[in-house]
Order: C-alpha cells, then sequence, then structure tokens
C-alpha cells in the first residue's frame, strides 16, 4: 500500500462516524480471540496498575479504580501542536522526527515502528494529559487528531511501583487489547469477556462503571501476546501492571492512560500490528530528555 493511500485509510479509520464503519478486522475476519484460565476469569487474585491492592473484596470484579482525593494543580508544560480535525480543515503537517521528544526518548523507539500513540502530560505532578497517534509514511511522521487524556492521580515517575499512584513514563508497545465490549473492528487480538469490569467511584466521585469497555495493554511488565487480564509480572509484583489504555471515567487514573469511548474506539481501529505500534508516555518536560 502506498502511503498517500495508508495515509487516508488511516484518516477514515480515526474520523468516520462510529455506525460507518466496519464491525470485523482486515479482509473480513475478526482478529483471534485470546483465552485465559478459568482461575484468571475468577479473579480471585488482587490487580495492580489500574488498581489497587487494598481491596477486602474476595473476588474482585476486573480491575477497580482505587479510591482517592482530586488531584492538585500542576505547572502546566508546552505540549505537541494540536493535529488537523479533518472536514474541510487543513492537512496536518509532516514532521521529519516526533515532537516534543529528546534523544533519550528517541532512542528507545524501535527502527521499526510505524505507529506512535504520543501521551504528554502537562505537568509531571498533572493528571491531564493529550494523546496523538502519529503515522510514520516515506514523508516523516504525520498526526492525526489530538484526544484528552487522563493519566495518573500524582503524575509520572520514571520507577513505577504498586499503588504509587503515578504512570510509568517511558516506551512501550502495544500488542493486546481486549474489553467488555465486542470487537470494534481493530486488528490486534481483542480478547471479549465481561470479567473487563469495574465498579465504583473514581478519585472525583465519577462512577468507573464502563472503563474496561475498550482496553489497549500498556507492556509494562506484562507478557505480550497474552490477554489483557493475564498476571504475568516479568519485573516482579512490586513493580506494578495492568497499565493499560481505557475509557475515560471523567477524572485520574490508578496509573493507565484514559481516552474517552469515541477515542478509544478510533484507536483501536487504527492500531496495526504490523506497524509495530508503540506508546510514548510522559511529562513534557521528561520527554524532552
Amino acid at each position: 500500500m502506498t502511503s498517500s493511500t495508508h495515509r487516508s485509510s488511516l484518516r477514515a479509520a480515526l474520523l468516520a462516524p462510529l455506525d460507518e464503519r466496519p464491525a470485523t478486522g482486515r479482509g473480513g475476519r475478526r482478529p483471534p480471540r485470546l483465552l485465559i484460565p478459568g482461575t484468571v476469569l475468577a479473579l480471585t487474585f488482587n490487580l495492580a496498575g489500574c488498581s489497587g491492592s487494598g481491596t477486602t473484596d474476595a473476588v474482585r470484579p476486573a480491575v477497580l479504580e482505587a479510591h482517592g482525593a482530586p488531584a492538585g494543580p500542576g505547572k502546566r508544560q508546552p505540549l505537541p501542536p494540536r493535529a488537523a480535525r479533518g472536514g474541510d480543515a487543513l492537512a496536518a503537517p509532516v514532521l521529519a522526527q516526533l515532537p516534543g521528544l529528546g534523544p533519550h526518548t528517541l532512542a528507545k523507539v524501535p527502527a521499526r515502528t510505524r505507529q506512535v500513540v504520543l501521551v504528554t502530560g502537562e505537568a509531571k505532578n498533572s493528571s491531564a494529559a493529550q494523546a496523538v497517534l502519529y503515522e510514520r509514511t516515506g514523508a516523516g511522521w504525520e498526526p492525526g487528531p489530538t484526544w484528552p487524556a487522563h493519566n495518573a492521580l500524582r503524575g509520572w515517575t520514571d520507577d513505577h511501583h504498586v499503588d504509587d499512584l503515578h504512570s510509568p513514563i517511558g516506551v512501550f508497545s502495544l500488542t493486546d487489547a481486549g474489553g467488555r465490549l465486542a470487537d470494534p473492528g481493530t486488528r490486534l487480538p481483542y480478547h471479549h469477556t465481561a470479567a473487563f469490569t469495574a465498579g465504583g467511584l473514581g478519585f472525583r466521585g465519577e462512577s468507573l462503571a464502563g472503563t474496561f469497555d475498550y482496553v489497549v495493554a500498556i507492556n509494562y511488565n506484562r507478557r505480550t501476546g497474552t490477554s489483557p487480564l493475564d498476571g504475568t509480572h516479568p519485573q516482579g509484583a512490586g513493580k506494578g501492571g495492568y497499565i493499560w489504555l481505557h475509557v475515560d471515567h471523567g477524572g485520574p487514573t490508578h496509573g493507565c492512560v484514559s481516552l474517552r469511548r469515541k477515542d478509544m474506539r478510533a484507536l483501536l481501529r487504527a492500531l496495526e500490528p504490523a506497524r509495530h505500534p508503540v506508546i510514548v508516555m510522559g511529562d513534557a518536560l521528561s520527554l524532552i530528555r
């Protein structure tokens, strides 16, 4: 596929009305579902990352966001420029390099990667962020729409641990998806199960219902090629896990990155395993290193 044709296909996937988008993956075939043991579906273990480990529930429904206080204000930092939003707007510029990233961060982006979800936090201690899906073409990096996002209550960290209420800074691959709702048409392996159920209230008293309707696993301290619910933590349980992209509930997360429901659907439909997508995430000052 030529780069111009690919860019047109990407814009269509991101900007077309939801009821006009295909319900299946490439070639009319749905991506394979992942199977996990019944013991995992029972969810009798405590999950970290999007959840807290202090719950007293005997059986936890999927991943529960921890309760807490509203995030304090943080100093706002410059964010990447907003991309054109389609329609009659001028085409977004094609950039020679991903904006806002310094040499330390850029060096971690794999050479074969052709899709980058760039999540830029407003400040080190802020839970507000913006996300842009960049597509690498023959001419450079082409940005898609800018999406509002939330990250963890206490902002960002280079050394994430269980229940520290920070999102990890870094570059992580995106290989696996799932959710409580049916596959919206992603090319990623999609694990559809009612086990992706969240309950309770978030840090601002907002309902967490529907938070895990759509999920993309961020490959931080997890085994790739498995369901987002898989509990394997290669770096040990203390380093946390279950860091996901998921549906926004209107407030800070426990460690994940959240996008509006329509933006999660658009992202799922746009990501292509063959383009080796990664997420680059952190506050603006950390990413510019």
